[in-house]
């Protein structure tokens, strides 16, 4: 069986050195909010090219942070419209919901899977405060156009890049085009924890701040709580951890880059539409979707023929029970995506012999 991602062996490489960072952690006695936890913070600053980090528990947690945030400072207040895309994984509208905000959901470019910027304005109204940009899949999403409308509304930008780490639009990264972004280290990700983690990055010093009072009960003295805050900090584990696979995730993206390309040069069967591309990016394959109109038919036929795929996602976030106030909405681009996409295995340990064994049984599909 070709698994669709092998976390085993992506890890594996790292054994001794996780081992050794585990050993000095031990040995350091300092557990929460210590030296790796900055260490880390410091280093994936300066690799999304941003002024600062937070490490915080989980992506969901760096979203919901990032707008309780923008309420304590006076931004923001309680009720407020956050525009986001339909399409997007549940985790992004829990964030808004369980911050107190309302979100106003946005049909995506069928192609890209992005947010389309022509179906932002006609539901902008006074009561709308952000964007959350979702860089779906490992894409950055059309940031010039989304920036043309948040500075005529004077909107704030929030990325959602749990699935972008590295990506770029232009010559800067995921983490430093908005003004804030929130990304998780689910083990699963380009920069996966041996755990639960996020980050929050921002240019902003008083974001920057009232975030890592939030996070650590509302306090940025021990016993002295300003705001209302979470338990939701980054551990010295997962920090140590973090920081070492790091250093390759470069060159890992590079490695799902020249996969996704391949199946891109090589993928040619009618049945299957392949995913778009912007030229004005780099993407890095979170994931690597395309398009079949008989779902279930393809993945029972790969699964027959040994290759293992996975649904991202199966059902929209307005049609789901937790959130029935939304399943009025009629989005007949979400709906026909969720329908239709499916991921095929991409991860920077995929032997090349794999590569070309999907691309053959995928070209070889009857619909």
């Amino acid at each position: 069986m070709i698994k669709f991602l092998d976390l085993h062996k992506i890890n594996l490489r790292y054994k001794s050195d996780f081992l050794n960072a585990m050993n000095q952690l031990v040995d350091s006695g300092i557990y929460v909010l210590g030296k790796e936890v900055e260490k880390f913070e410091t280093e994936f600053s300066n690799f999304c090219g941003s002024k600062y980090c937070v490490g915080v528990a989980n992506g969901l947690e760096a979203l919901i942070l990032i707008l309780e945030a923008y309420k304590e400072i006076g931004i923001f207040k309680l009720k407020d419209e956050i525009i986001v895309p339909a399409n997007t994984y549940i985790a992004t509208i829990l964030s808004i919901t369980k911050a107190g905000f309302t979100p106003i959901l946005v049909e995506p470019d069928e192609n890209t899977f992005n947010l389309d910027p022509n179906n932002i304005v006609k539901l902008i109204t006074n009561k709308t405060k952000a964007i959350l940009a979702v860089h779906l899949y490992g894409q950055v999403c059309d940031l010039d156009s989304i920036k043309i409308i948040a500075q005529k509304y004077n909107l704030k930008i929030i990325e959602d890049s749990a699935q972008a780490h590295g990506a770029m639009h232009k010559d800067l990264r995921a983490g430093n085009l908005g003004d804030a972004a929130g990304f998780s280290f689910y083990p699963s990700k380009n920069l996966g924890a041996l755990g639960d983690g996020g980050a929050i990055t921002t240019n902003d010093e008083m974001l920057a701040t009232t975030l890592k009072i939030l996070r650590n009960y509302g306090s940025n003295q021990k016993y002295h709580n300003l705001f209302k805050g979470n338990n939701s900090r980054l551990d010295e584990i997962q920090a140590s951890i973090l920081s070492i696979k790091l250093k390759n995730l470069d060159s890992e993206n590079i490695e799902r880059i020249k996969i996704a390309t391949f199946y891109l040069n090589n993928i040619r069967n009618e049945y299957i539409i392949l995913p778009k591309v912007f030229e004005f990016g780099l993407h890095v394959w979170h994931l690597f979707v395309v398009k079949v109109s008989n779902r279930k038919k393809f993945q029972d036929y790969l699964y027959f023929n040994k290759i293992e795929t996975l649904i991202h996602y199966p059902i929209p976030p307005h049609q789901q029970v937790a959130y029935q106030e939304l399943a009025f909405l009629k989005l007949p681009i979400t709906e026909k995506l969720h329908d239709s996409v499916i991921s095929l295995p991409i991860s920077p340990v995929m032997e090349m012999s794999d590569v070309i064994e999907v691309v053959r049984v995928v070209n070889d599909y009857k619909g």
